[in-house]
């Protein structure tokens, strides 16, 4: 598994119908109801940023398990539909 610093990375796909059409006040409501209950579980969990499409958002966390992932979405109010563990990240620089 990929490990920045300590702490695992995981991407995770949420099913959210119509996500793309949510209002930036929308978008602010649930982003701050996630940083609060980010900050209500500690440090061991950190959100890096999110992938908004049509139908889903995709997150990306640093967290130490899965299980870590599952609770914030529980306790948010959010789904978890898939939760993947980063084993490697690749970007272009490394093949120039």
């Amino acid at each position: 598994m990929l490990n920045f610093g300590s702490m695992p990375q995981f991407v995770i796909e949420r099913e959210v119908p119509g996500a793309g059409a949510l209002t930036q006040a929308q978008i602010r409501d649930l982003s701050l109801r996630s940083l609060q209950t980010l900050k209500e579980m500690g440090p061991q969990i950190q959100w890096l940023h999110s992938y908004v499409t049509e139908d889903k958002v995709y997150c990306v966390y640093l967290a130490p398990d899965e299980d870590t992932i599952r609770e914030h979405a529980r306790k948010v109010g959010i789904p978890a539909d898939r939760v993947s563990a980063v084993r490697r990240m690749i970007n272009p620089v490394e093949f120039n």
